[in-house]
């Protein structure tokens, strides 16, 4: 697999990474853990190198399984994780951010222990905390950073004017937020100034949280515990509403000998050269059919197609439910 650089913090990884929080929570109960070792090492396999995890992901139990995985091949993969949630010891989520240097510390030793590294490759902060000016926040990394625990600092759905006021206290060296051709905001304002500000992008749910797959529509049913139940994009009538995005992707998929997944993760990754999105999945199939999106070469004829009939849909339906939106873009 290709190889792209996150900011001009000379972050090397695979053009495509592989986002390992499903294996643990979000949609659904957790993969069994031989069977989600098995995927992360099969993606080491194919040429994966960088593997997206978070405390907040189980609490904790995600962080033990991507480390359990990636053991035998840590020298040639670069992990992520992330900071910033209040989290009881024993894994209770206790609501709310917690973003003050001195638990931002902690964080990072626990996050390192559970890894089983001694350097963290990129740490996030998961949400910008309104009570901790992110100037201290950017401090704190930047003192793990000079300890030699942390290589780069990144921001997740942070807003411009918070990226701008981080990058001037510790580089930032990717922002990972929500992008694809199902959410195409950051186009307005957050990528002309992370080009600006040379940070990398990282789309999480680059597949739209599995509608670009084509394999979703109005009668899908989640189990109890996935969180597309609450997300109003993922309502019965939003889905069929929105079903036109898929049946472009089809359409475009059909004539490339592709799938609808390859197109959209094909189109992401030439929107720009430092972006690096991180579909995520528990099945091998899947893992392999991403990783084609990769070495998809879409022309620009139809990026140009894809796109100006992108930009005829409306879609329906807010990303998060009200009480997860106010905690994004700040």
């Amino acid at each position: 697999m290709k190889q792209r650089k996150l900011g001009s913090g000379n972050l090397e990884v695979s053009a495509l990474g592989l986002g390992c929080m499903g294996m643990s929570s979000g949609y659904g109960p957790a993969g069994e853990k031989r069977a989600m070792i098995a995927v992360i090492r099969a993606a080491v396999e194919s040429g994966v190198t960088f593997f997206d995890t978070a405390e907040i992901y189980g609490p904790f139990a995600n962080e033990l399984l991507v480390g359990e995985a990636l053991a035998p091949f840590r020298a040639q993969v670069r992990i992520a994780t992330k900071f910033g949630f209040r989290i009881g010891p024993n894994g209770e989520r206790l609501g709310g951010l917690d973003s003050r240097p001195a638990h931002i510390k902690a964080v990072a030793e626990a996050s390192l222990q559970r890894l089983g590294t001694d350097v963290i490759d990129l740490f996030y902060q998961h949400r910008v905390d309104p009570d901790v000016p992110i100037e201290e926040v950017a401090g704190a990394v930047k003192e793990l950073i000079q300890a030699g625990k942390v290589r780069h600092f990144g921001l997740s759905e942070a807003g411009a004017k918070t990226i701008r006021r981080a990058h001037a206290v510790q580089p930032v060296t990717a922002l990972q937020s929500e992008y694809s051709l199902f959410w195409r905001e950051p186009e307005v304002e957050i990528m002309p100034l992370l080009e600006e500000l040379g940070i990398g992008f990282v789309p999480f749910s680059p597949l739209g949280k599995g509608f670009l797959t084509g394999k979703i529509d109005e009668n899908t049913k989640f189990d109890a515990t996935d969180f597309r139940n609450v997300v109003p994009r993922f309502t019965p009538e939003a889905r069929k509403a929105n079903q036109a995005v898929v049946d472009l992707l089809n359409a475009i998929a059909v004539r490339l000998t592709a799938t609808p997944a390859q197109v959209a993760l094909a189109w992401l990754l030439a929107q720009k050269p430092w972006i690096v999105p991180i579909p995520g999945t528990t099945k091998l199939h899947r893992l392999a059919e991403n990783n084609g999106g990769a070495a998809l070469e879409l022309t620009a004829t139809d990026l140009r197609d894809i796109t100006a009939a992108a930009d005829k849909i409306t879609l329906q339906g807010e990303r998060y439910p009200a009480h997860l939106q106010k905690l994004i873009g700040r």
